[in-house]
């Protein structure tokens, strides 16, 4: 009795005269994943990607705010070391994070409104929300 390819088991393997051999890391690509969607992925976790909205301050934050920055413009050839809290909308999408800068002010330019901190930081006053430091500890 035969068994199933008893008559080709032991031949030599064929080996193809018009194309060459490829190497193990092209035949190995062949079988790589494919993204029928390219971008996808990335437009996925832009859309899941959490964005704050921006609070509004009622007039009594308003004016403290003022103050405190009435207090830091008076004070500031002391250089004080101050936290300023602001909004900074999101490049890409509706909303945005609010983010805290540490540090010294070097310029505060109210034609343009906005304050630039020692480290180059750029903060929009519109978008101020909170300011902390010791200067204000008397108030």
């Amino acid at each position: 009795m035969t068994k199933t390819y008893d008559d080709i088991i032991h031949l030599p393997r064929h080996i193809s005269e018009k194309h060459p051999h490829m190497a193990v890391s092209d035949r190995a690509a062949q079988f790589s994943p494919f993204a029928a969607l390219t971008g996808y992925d990335a437009a996925v976790k832009e859309t899941a990607r959490l964005t704050d909205e921006r609070a509004e301050l009622d007039e009594y934050m308003k004016a403290v705010l003022s103050h405190k920055m009435q207090i830091i413009s008076d004070r500031f050839k002391e250089q004080p070391e101050i936290a300023i809290t602001y909004f900074q909308p999101d490049e890409k999408k509706n909303g945005g994070a609010y983010v805290t800068a540490d540090g010294i002010i070097k310029k505060i330019d109210e034609y343009e409104r906005i304050m630039i901190m020692a480290d180059g930081t750029v903060i929009s006053i519109d978008e101020i929300i909170g300011i902390e430091g010791q200067i204000f500890e008397n108030m």
